[in-house]
Order: C-alpha cells, then sequence, then structure tokens
C-alpha cells in the first residue's frame, strides 16, 4: 500500500490549537452518523482535510 506525500500547507488550514478545538466535536458528529447509516463500508474521509478545503474556499472565494 503507498501513501500520499504530504501536502502543501495553506494559510487557511487550521493550526493544531484550532484543530483540538474542533475535532472532538467532529469526530462525535461522525460517530453518531454512522449508527444510522447504512454502513456500506465506503472510505473513511480525514475531517480535518475536508474543513481546510472548506476555509480554503471560503478564504479564497472560489465559487
Amino acid at each position: 500500500m503507498t501513501t500520499k506525500p504530504p501536502r502543501k500547507s495553506y494559510p487557511s488550514d487550521l493550526s493544531d490549537a484550532r484543530w483540538a478545538l474542533m475535532e472532538p466535536t467532529l469526530t462525535a458528529w461522525r460517530t453518531e452518523r454512522q449508527k444510522t447509516s447504512l454502513n456500506l463500508g465506503g472510505k473513511v474521509t480525514d475531517l480535518r482535510e475536508v474543513l481546510n478545503a472548506i476555509l480554503y474556499v471560503n478564504r479564497t472565494g472560489i465559487p
């Protein structure tokens, strides 16, 4: 199995301190959502990367 090289960080990325505040809430949300989903064995997505992507779009104004 190959792993992806680390991606370049952006100014809009969450700091480790801010991620430490957000991570418990997002992890709890994911856990609750998985209880009620069909659980079809989909790929687990890195929630920090999803949030970083949202913040990047918000900061840059990409439609």
